[in-house]
């Protein structure tokens, strides 16, 4: 179970919205010159509020450890990068070989391909988004 730490914005029946707090990133020595810390940088800018199973019964203002299933985790990265991924090269080559050598083809292939494992990917992720065992969950509060 990956953790993080977090603050509840609101609450909506089951569920809780929480608001993600910084990572250790930020007291790492290296921070400066590191490309996660860069990126993290950037996204604190713009918070983000995610919703999450409330089991501990946490309120607004409290502040909650939420976990994410590994597995969930590592399922929606395959879905999001290496669907699509498949479907750029995949596509070049079929449409390679089905149209014939060339830039074009492929390009148009591959472009293909990227478009419809894209679609593809994002509904499939949408199906799973009411599925409990691919949510962030708050574990307790602190």
């Amino acid at each position: 179970m990956i953790e993080e730490r977090a603050r509840v914005v609101a609450v909506e029946g089951d569920y809780a919205w929480i608001e993600a707090r910084p990572g250790a990133c930020g007291g790492c020595a290296a921070r400066t010159a590191c490309g996660t810390a860069g990126l993290q940088r950037w996204l604190q800018r713009r918070r983000r509020q995610v919703r999450a199973l409330n089991r501990a019964g946490a309120r607004p203002g409290d502040e909650v450890l939420v976990g994410l299933a590994e597995g969930a985790l590592v399922r929606g990265s395959l879905w999001v990068y290496l669907v699509p991924l498949a479907g750029l090269i995949g596509g070049g080559v079929l449409a390679s070989l089905l149209l014939g050598p060339g830039d074009s083809p492929a390009a148009v292939g591959a472009l293909a391909g990227l478009a419809g494992t894209g679609l593809w990917s994002r509904a499939r992720l949408r199906r799973l988004h009411g599925d409990p065992r691919f949510q962030p969950v708050v574990l307790r509060r602190l």
